[in-house]
């Protein structure tokens, strides 16, 4: 659908530009102590999502320069598998993880990688025994929100927009929960209407669609933590930026938990070289 009737083009690139900027040479000379001068390789499973780990990115670490990577093939080949039935992600998306991870390495010398795709996550063992190998740690964003709703030791309302996440979610939550010696108690839904209001730019619908979805559940039974299943739900912080206040109970999304967590590992390796 063709949505450019509607966007200013001066407005969309302008803003667009002041997150990204454009490539330099040379590390980020402001910021924390700590994350100035680090490398964070993201590897994302779309182009388009890269706008996000951008965003949070350069929010949540300010000092660190994120070298985005991703192929928009890699989330069509998902969509289609899991469209067909078939497992999800493929193979060959797995080993293209683990690829573009040692191309950042490769090419920039990244202090730690990042990967930012939920349906993706089922990656993270490989890429994380390929870049054991360059000393450099792995993240799957996912994780540090897992963890933490895991701890509540609540019942769990997980939220997804995208069919092919779900599963990979589930399998992450349940993990998480085992290596934490831990039992989980969770209850699932996918709105994907929310995920056709983002394609739409609509992230006010998109919002919305989640809110009633995190409203309807709470009427329902009780939930101690709400999880958004993807990085692309992190929008609705701009919505509720204290969702405690307006449901009674924390909404966790990756593009913060996630980030925060890179940053704690980028201290602690100390000051780059």
């Amino acid at each position: 659908m063709n949505h450019f009737e509607n966007v200013d083009p001066k407005q969309l690139f302008g803003d667009y530009m002041k997150i990204t900027g454009v490539p330099f040479i040379g590390p980020v000379t402001t910021g924390e102590e700590g994350l100035i001068g680090k490398k964070l390789g993201v590897v994302n499973g779309s182009s388009w999502v890269s706008l996000w780990s951008t965003f949070f990115g350069k929010k949540i670490l300010p000092g660190v320069k994120v070298i985005n990577v991703g192929n928009e093939a890699v989330q069509l080949n998902f969509m289609e598998a899991h469209h067909r039935g078939e497992d999800c992600p493929p193979q060959i998306n797995i080993d293209l993880f683990s690829s573009y991870a040692v191309d950042l390495f490769h090419l920039q010398k990244v202090d730690a990688v990042l990967i930012s795709c939920s349906t993706m996550n089922r990656a993270f063992r490989q890429v994380s025994k390929k870049m054991k190998e360059f000393n450099v740690p792995v993240v799957q964003i996912d994780e540090a929100m897992m963890e933490e709703a895991v701890n509540s030791n609540g019942k769990i309302l997980v939220i997804a927009t995208h069919g092919p996440t779900v599963q990979s979610t589930q399998d992450l939550l349940e993990e998480t929960a085992d290596r934490l010696n831990k039992k989980v108690d969770f209850v699932g839904a996918t709105v994907e209407e929310a995920f056709e209001k983002l394609g739409a730019g609509d992230i006010e619908g998109h919002n919305k669609i989640i809110k009633r979805a995190i409203e309807e559940n709470l009427s329902k039974e009780k939930v101690d933590v709400v999880v958004l299943a993807q990085l692309s739900m992190s929008v609705f912080s701009f919505s509720h930026p204290d969702p405690v206040k307006d449901f009674g109970v924390p909404v966790l999304n990756s593009g913060e938990t996630g980030f925060r967590q890179v940053g704690e590992i980028l201290k602690a390796q100390g000051t780059s070289a």
